[in-house]
């Protein structure tokens, strides 16, 4: 019976004992639910051939225009070799772009282009229908629980990022 069965029926999906120890480990839990979420986001947003990654770094350009590699890295919780890899090909897909900053000539500034701007703004609903499904088995309490006490892990485990978002 698969573990979609068992819940349907009232079962618990991972009584089994070759599972239980799995089951038990958070870290093999938010693993697992990252994998669904990234293949429910791949469903919804998928025609338009964009990361969840480059989807939260657009998202933060709309937002926050002008943001260098390393401002970006922090609010996205990435490093700044990884924010440079998504710029660049947001880059060659005319939907970032990218100027020397008038302030540090060392420094690259990131903006959406019009065209970024409207693929961002295009996307949301899909994404939203992917966060949806994946908060669907949740009641609204449940979900604002389960939110707050996420948040509370995130924070509190920032510093042990090879990334720590920026919290301020």
């Amino acid at each position: 019976m698969s573990s979609r069965a068992k819940l349907k029926s009232g079962q618990s999906p991972h009584a089994e004992p070759a599972g239980a120890a799995l089951w038990s480990r958070p870290g093999f839990l938010v693993r697992r639910l990252h994998q669904i979420h990234a293949a429910m986001f791949a469903e919804e947003c998928g025609a338009f051939n964009i990361t969840p990654v480059q989807y939260g770094l657009m998202t933060i350009l709309l937002e926050q225009p002008g943001l260098d590699q390393i401002s970006l890295g922090s609010e996205l919780g990435i490093d700044r070799t990884n924010v440079a890899d998504v710029l660049v090909r947001l880059e060659v897909r005319g939907l970032v772009r990218r100027q020397v900053s008038r302030a540090d000539r060392r420094m690259k500034l990131a903006s959406l282009t019009n065209e970024g701007e409207t693929l961002t703004r295009r996307m949301e609903s899909h994404m939203k229908r992917a966060q949806e499904r994946l908060m669907t088995p949740l009641g609204e309490s449940d979900r604002a629980t389960f939110l707050k006490l996420l948040g509370r892990l995130v924070d509190a485990n920032n510093e042990w990022s090879r990334a720590p978002l920026r919290m301020d």
